[in-house]
């Protein structure tokens, strides 16, 4: 059992926890995710690290609730405990790996959209920590679904904010920030885009064009987060890749992203799963007892 030690709810539907989960914080990295799980019965849930605190052995989420066991999620409170808390998993951000030094001689961009804010946030906080500061979009639909700005602020070089309705900060999507950035004269060696998959194929299609190396987060597309059922199966570079196993962090401008929300949209459905399976055959996996292929 995993204690629940703090809940806030940040914008609508958009809930941050703290958990107790001294093993996690103690080796995770930032582009990790871990799965969690309610109770017995519950659906696991695979959620990016969006903090942690190894001294005090604290990992902290942040989801929306959407479907009905986020929802559950979302109905705790702190003193309530959850059943499974696994992790971390999935491969660390390659810049991890990297010699802080010759990162210093990087210029790098995070772009993160709506609730993608919370994952970018470690990573920025790490680079942060390694004396490296990067420039960083928030983008949102509108002002009250804005979250983590102040805490993105103490860790980002330079932190701008947009919103799609003008509301607050910059007026426009996020893809028009990097134009304006570039206009402006601004240099990137690498950008790091997070969000919704259609903001990170928009995402994609501008930093192509300024030949810009680009890294998206695949994990919205997740299911099972352990490569059983088959859900986060993706083409990248032409190979068949698993978000939860290969990634979750991919080179975007060699994801598939058609393919992918295409494949989505099927996958919710038990027909949609029984045409994937079909075409798919040996690549499809299967496992999770929800798409039929571990009958």
């Amino acid at each position: 059992m995993f204690q629940i030690l703090e809940a806030e709810i940040l914008a609508d539907k958009i809930y941050e926890m703290k958990l107790e989960a001294k093993r996690i914080a103690r080796s995770c990295e930032p582009g990790q995710f871990v799965i969690l799980k309610i109770d017995e019965e519950g659906e696991r849930i695979p959620l990016t690290i969006a903090d942690y605190d190894r001294e005090a052995g604290t990992v902290t989420i942040v989801f929306q609730a959407v479907g009905g066991s986020s929802q559950r999620l979302a109905g705790l409170k702190a003193g309530d405990f959850v059943r499974d808390f696994v992790g971390p998993l999935g491969c660390p951000s390659e810049f991890v790996k990297e010699d802080p030094e010759t990162l210093k001689q990087k210029k790098m961009l995070f772009v993160a959209g709506g609730v993608g804010t919370a994952p970018v946030y470690p990573q920025v906080k790490w680079l942060k920590e390694h004396g490296i500061e990067a420039d960083v979009i928030i983008g949102s639909k509108t002002k009250n679904l804005i979250i983590w700005e102040d805490k993105m602020k103490k860790a980002a070089g330079n932190l701008y904010v947009t919103t799609d309705d003008g509301s607050y900060g910059r007026s426009g999507m996020v893809t028009k920030v990097i134009d304006d950035l570039m206009a402006e004269g601004k240099h990137y060696d690498t950008c790091v885009a997070i969000g919704p998959v259609i903001m990170m194929k928009f995402c994609c299609l501008t930093t192509k064009k300024y030949d810009l190396h680009t890294i998206v987060s695949m994990n919205p597309i997740m299911v099972d987060g352990t490569g059983m059922c088959g859900a986060c199966r993706l083409t990248v570079g032409g190979e068949v890749k698993f978000a939860c196993v290969d990634g979750p962090e991919f080179d975007g401008h060699l994801v598939d992203f058609d393919q992918a929300m295409k494949r989505q949209q099927m996958y919710k459905t038990e027909e949609g799963r029984a045409v994937l399976k079909l075409q798919e055959g040996d690549t499809h996996h299967g496992g999770c007892g929800h798409c039929g292929g571990d009958r």
